[in-house]
């Protein structure tokens, strides 16, 4: 069967490079006589493996010295338990709400402490950005959390909260590798790497050194103390050491595709392909105001739940999968992350222009 176009939020579409060469590696690492999937994680080839996968990491995103990288268990849900356990010394911090997953965390931390909801996009259904220009921040607030790209309701952060002076986390799980980032405006920068990265069991975490300590809050499991971690580099116990071994491997098909900037001018002229229909569509309608505009996201409605279940039974007869919108919102939602080729995206649009004309 052919390969069909996958517009899955997570698990996503991967590069096709890649899942031919870790299938050509699949039997005999490199000569190894065994798969990754399950050679020891303290052998000297596997050591190789996520040292170069850290390495290739901190080249495409320029990561300073004084910043760990972790490669991580648990999800981005099991990190925003980490966040407080780690860096509530105030039991006190500051959420910007703007959709499930920035609310999730903003719950979570509310067992650890005092979360405070600094602002909030819920009044319009979380389609845009709140001003996070002069945030009314506790003083004695340890940390503002904001979630980047928002991968239910498809909005992203264009401009990152003035936190006065407070250290910013910040979950960029959906659009993770997708543009340049500067990793010194973060005090902690994580993602689950299934929507743009990798296979789902990884969460990579960057996070400036002097904010990795011994000082966690009572009770934090040994496991889930970013110190633990970072004094192993990553190894304190079994890492999910395939998923980190197909990271790598996106890493290095990212740097040959021209880093950071190549990906971002990629993905905008990807994204522009389906906002400028979604704009001039009778049938179909985007739901994000256009400043906010993910480029990883793209949610859209018929404004009819009979129309948009046909057009998702339809597309995918045609090999448009996973169309279907979150469930808590409806709708349709295309992912069109870094992996999703721009052939993808023009087949899908020639694909919608069709059932328009059909269903008009």
């Amino acid at each position: 069967m052919a390969r069909v176009y996958n517009f899955s939020a997570g698990p996503a579409v991967l590069p096709e490079e890649v899942l031919r060469e870790a299938a050509d590696e699949m039997m005999d690492y490199q000569g190894s006589g065994q798969s990754v999937m399950e050679m020891s994680h303290r052998s000297k080839v596997y050591d190789n493996i996520i040292k170069e996968a850290e390495a290739d990491l901190r080249d495409l995103m320029n990561i300073p010295d004084n910043y760990k990288v972790l490669f991580l268990q648990g999800g981005a849900s099991q990190f925003f338990a980490e966040v407080p356990m780690n860096l509530m010394k105030n039991k006190k911090a500051a959420y910007v709400i703007t959709g499930q997953w920035a609310k999730k965390a903003y719950e979570e931390a509310q067992i650890y402490g005092e979360a405070v909801a600094v602002a909030s996009s819920a009044d319009k259904t979380f389609t845009y950005i709140p001003d996070c220009s002069n945030l009314d921040i506790p003083e004695d607030a340890d940390y503002v959390y904001i979630c980047e790209n928002n991968t239910i309701y498809g909005t992203k952060f264009q401009e990152l909260p003035n936190t006065k002076g407070h250290i910013l986390v910040s979950d960029i799980s959906s659009c993770f590798l997708s543009e340049p980032v500067d990793v010194t405006k973060y005090g902690v920068v994580y993602g689950g790497v299934q929507k743009n990265v990798g296979p789902a069991g990884v969460v990579i975490a960057i996070i400036r050194e002097d904010l990795i300590t011994d000082d966690v809050l009572p009770g934090t499991p040994t496991m889930l103390k970013w110190k633990t971690q970072a004094d192993k580099d990553s190894l304190y116990n079994t890492p999910p050491c395939y998923n980190i071994y197909i990271c790598g491997k996106v890493f290095k098909w990212i740097k040959k595709l021209g880093g950071l900037q190549a990906m971002k001018e990629r993905n905008e002229k990807k994204a522009k392909i389906l906002y400028d229909f979604l704009d001039q569509s009778k049938l179909f309608k985007g739901t994000v105001e256009k400043e906010y505009r993910s480029l990883m996201n793209v949610p859209f409605v018929t404004g009819d739940k009979e129309m948009d279940a046909k057009f998702v039974a339809e597309a995918e007869k045609a090999g448009f999968v996973n169309l279907k919108g979150h469930r808590t919102v409806g709708g349709m939602r295309a992912s069109i992350y870094n992996a999703m080729p721009i052939e993808g995206v023009e087949k899908l649009v020639a694909f919608m222009t069709e059932f328009e004309k059909e269903n008009a």
